[in-house]
């Protein structure tokens, strides 16, 4: 990590003035596949920057800072590794004062101080930007947010306090708690001014020369930056209690974080900044110790690694795809064609049975299209190509010349072998032939091809558009091109591939049914359905069993108990109140948002027994359960690990990092030991 400094002219405002000189910083990793971070490195080189400008304005007559970045990239914040060897409490402590102290410089300059926000800025980033007199923003700009709460943080080195008192605490709570439980999402350049968070917004091809220019007329008076009046404290308090409800829907008080954070933007109203950094001093020194940020940094880093470079793709060179074929026209297989050509952008070609199906799925697919466009993803030319990229037929031969086809028919062994006897002999030798199955047996599938090795699954999470899982199938016949072809086509979909062997249900459905079984095996004995509901809070889930359930679909959810119960039959079982609730159209039993409630639905739909469960006791339950099915899925060698494991429910079912996917958490709670004698990490 580098932090150059050097000292430059301002230009001439247009009344012809010149402004002076100014010292501007420039934060350069000097590696451009690695973003600038702030570790002990990072914020040293900082402060011997901020030395050596502080001095050049002293002896030198700077009459202004600025700090920018390079390679698309202003600062991603804090560095995760260095937070992650954090040993005690007075480390972590002595890491907020640190940044803290580095950091308010900007604002203790004894000049204006600007941050020209070239690129991504999270977290210490961010703040970096906060803490400085004035900000400019490039419109080209993704990746504006202050993530910490996601991890198992709050944001330390000023946020709190810098962010509600600039855009206001409406700004701040969405930014710090509703983005950042969301996933991490962020906010762009234009949405980041739009906010209040950047004085000026400039295109992104002379974003430094146009930044300067105007830093030079409002240190000459010539432009005036306007900046919100304070809020009064009935809206402080709303913002506040918003973010509240928001931690309570999506962690439901099982990870410390968010809740120190919103604390933390309740205080930043009354308190001076001295008093406010001490306290978020202290609570970056209670968090960094905390068995969730462990977990969610565990749980983050790995997903970063294989997002990046996923385990198990064979180092051979895939089949250039530069056509697919989707056979259906459901809402599952359009979903797919729209995503295959949004990211791939080669001709698709949509088949199912009736003329209207494929109507219906092409206009499907020509309204993602118009839908992209609105939202400024991608430029009027594009969405003409793309709508002229899909089509459809009855005719299965219309897929002879792709180079890619996958099948989303109904999820029924016949019927998918089926279109597979027919489909083969309409294809290319050389075209790569995979199945969207969620739980049926993939070596069943390709048994009744001549040439199963080009054959493999490649199994989506719904919504398709949202979540980055794919579970890449290899079956024992599953040669290494088409193996590396899945992958190749996963990563340019954007998607996380991770592989598995080909056994029931794989690696998610597998798991979450499970959980599920026991959830309505705690309903069948009479536990009421809210403390059901409830039961599995500590977990953090984003939905409740029931409420997941009637997303996914009761008809669904039944189908994969069918499917485990007959591999399983030991420890799965198809609950009668389960088919009940399909036989009764699937009404909902809970409120689909908001606070949990119940419906009435369930009422006289359900025959249960008299002996409920605590909600505890149906947590216990649950908690043995999923110990007892990972080291199953993991001694049959489904997958390599339990990282794989982690990964796998962090992205497709959304399993929050502050649990570290799932295994982390069993270790902390002992149920992993109290199942199987063993944790699934030593230390």
């Amino acid at each position: 990590m580098t932090v150059h400094v050097r000292t430059l002219d301002l230009p001439r405002t247009p009344a012809g003035v010149r402004p002076g000189k100014m010292a501007l910083l420039t934060l350069d990793s000097g590696d451009p596949r690695r973003p600038f971070v702030l570790g002990q490195p990072g914020l040293a080189d900082l402060e011997a920057a901020l030395d050596r400008a502080e001095a050049l304005v002293r002896d030198e007559g700077v009459v202004a800072l600025g700090v920018t970045g390079v390679n698309h990239v202003f600062c991603a914040g804090a560095d995760l590794k260095a937070v992650a060897s954090i040993g005690d409490l007075e480390d972590s402590r002595a890491v907020g004062a640190l940044g803290h102290r580095v950091l308010r410089r900007f604002a203790d300059a004894g000049v204006p101080t600007f941050a020209f926000v070239n690129g991504l800025a999270l977290g210490g980033g961010l703040e970096t930007a906060l803490h400085c007199t004035y900000r400019t923003i490039s419109g080209a700009v993704r990746g504006i947010g202050l993530p910490e709460a996601y991890l198992g943080l709050v944001p330390g080195w000023g946020g709190t306090y810098l962010l509600p008192r600039l855009a206001g605490p409406d700004v701040a709570v969405k930014v710090a708690i509703e983005n950042a439980l969301a996933n991490n999402k962020t906010l762009s350049g234009p949405q980041a001014f739009q906010a209040g968070v950047a004085d000026a917004l400039f295109e992104p091809a002379d974003f430094l020369v146009q930044s300067l220019r105007w830093a030079g007329t409002v240190l000459l008076g010539e432009t005036t930056v306007d900046r919100a009046e304070p809020a009064d404290e009935a809206t402080w308090a709303a913002a506040v209690a918003r973010g509240r409800a928001v931690a309570d829907a999506r962690v439901h008080g099982a990870a410390p974080a968010p809740y120190r954070t919103l604390d933390l933007l309740e205080a930043a109203r009354t308190n001076d900044r001295d008093t406010h950094f001490t306290a978020e001093d202290q609570a970056l020194a209670d968090l960094g110790i905390s068995p969730e940020l462990k977990a969610g940094l565990y749980a983050f880093d790995l997903v970063q690694r294989y997002g990046r470079k996923p385990t198990g793709a064979p180092q051979v060179d895939p089949r250039k795809v530069t056509s697919v074929g989707v056979v259906g026209a459901g809402l599952m297989a359009s979903q797919l064609a729209l995503l295959f050509l949004h990211r791939l952008q080669v001709p698709v070609v949509l088949t199912d049975v009736s003329a209207e199906r494929v109507e219906k799925g092409v206009g499907f697919v020509r309204q993602g299209v118009q839908d992209l466009l609105a939202k400024g993803r991608i430029s009027s030319d594009t969405a003409n190509r793309l709508s002229a990229s899909v089509s459809g037929s009855v005719e299965k031969s219309a897929l002879a010349d792709c180079d890619f086809v996958i099948e989303a028919v109904f999820e029924e062994m016949s019927v998918k072998q089926d279109v597979l006897r027919e489909l083969e002999p309409l294809l290319r030798e050389d075209a790569v032939v995979a199945t969207n199955t969620s739980s049926l047996s993939v070596t069943e599938m390709a048994s009744v091809l001549k040439n199963p090795e080009r054959f493999v699954g490649f199994h989506f999470f719904n919504p398709v558009a949202v979540l980055p899982l794919v579970e890449v199938v290899r079956t024992e016949t599953t040669d290494d091109v088409a193996l590396a072809t899945a992958f190749a086509v996963g990563r340019k979909l954007k998607k996380t591939c991770v592989l598995v062997r080909d056994a029931p249900a794989f690696v998610v459905n597998r798991i979450s049914t499970r959980m599920f079984d026991e959830v309505v095996k705690a309903v069948d004995a009479g536990t009421p359905l809210l403390d059901v509901e409830h039961s599995l809070d500590e977990l953090g889930l984003p939905m409740t069993p029931f409420r997941l359930g009637h997303f996914v679909g009761p008809a669904v959810m039944l189908h994969v108990h069918e499917t485990l119960a007959a591999a399983f039959p030991d420890r799965y079982t198809v609950s009668d109140n389960l088919r009940r609730w399909v036989e009764a159209g699937g009404p909902e039993l809970v409120t689909p948002k908001g606070p949990v409630a119940l419906t009435g639905a369930h009422e006289g739909l359900f025959r249960t027994g008299d002996s409920p469960l605590t909600r505890e006791e149906v947590l216990r339950t649950v908690q043995d359960a999923l110990a007892d099915e990972i080291r199953r899925v993991l001694d049959e060698g489904v997958v390599a690990g339990p990282e794989d494991v982690d990964v796998c429910l962090v992205l497709g079912t959304g399993h929050p990092l502050f649990t570290g996917g799932i295994t982390p958490y069993l270790d902390r709670v002992g149920a992993s030991e109290r199942v199987t004698g063993r944790r699934f990490h030593q230390g």
